[in-house]
């Protein structure tokens, strides 16, 4: 089975090794991964690595999925749910090249993502992880009705988990 998914404006899709070029622009970019604890990408190897290596499809009939604007086919980013394997949960996340923040993709794009968490995969929680100072997605988190849980760190830095049960879900 492979995931499609859409909204009004955007379809999210399985990253492939023809999205490497612009998952390396989106992880080469320091202000985009500032609030992750990820590694900035150095190569387009990097990305190619991690495309290649994914796994979160097949095992789990989810994971970050690529994110394009419907009507220009532009690449927006990623969005998807993810399974944490050290926590037995389902993570909500989401990742914009710049020139798309603030125009209400990631909230749109992560609504689809949380229906088919909980409406075809039949969750009945999912959280979201995001370091104290990012501020956009914690507010993100809110559009989408999640709730505060707990502190907990995030990429070594202070972090919030907020979480929405399928019960809450609109």
């Amino acid at each position: 089975m492979e995931i499609a998914l859409s909204s009004e404006r955007l379809y999210l899709k399985e990253m492939k090794v023809t999205d490497a070029q612009n998952l390396f622009l989106l992880n080469s970019d320091i202000e985009v991964i500032q609030y992750t604890g990820d590694v900035m990408f150095t190569s387009i190897d990097d990305a190619l690595n991690l495309i290649e290596n994914y796994d979160q499809y097949e095992k789990y009939k989810t994971g970050r999925l690529s994110l394009f604007d419907k009507a220009s086919d532009e690449y927006i980013g990623w969005c998807g749910l993810k399974y944490l394997e050290e926590t037995g949960k389902f993570d909500i996340g989401y990742r914009l090249l710049k020139k798309h923040w603030g125009k209400g993709y990631a909230t749109e794009a992560a609504i689809v993502c949380l229906d088919y968490g909980f409406n075809t995969l039949e969750l009945e929680e999912i959280i979201g992880t995001a370091m104290i100072e990012n501020t956009a997605s914690i507010n993100v988190f809110k559009k989408l009705g999640m709730k505060y849980d707990t502190d907990e760190p995030c990429g070594n830095k202070p972090g919030v988990i907020y979480k929405i049960k399928k019960s809450e879900w609109k």
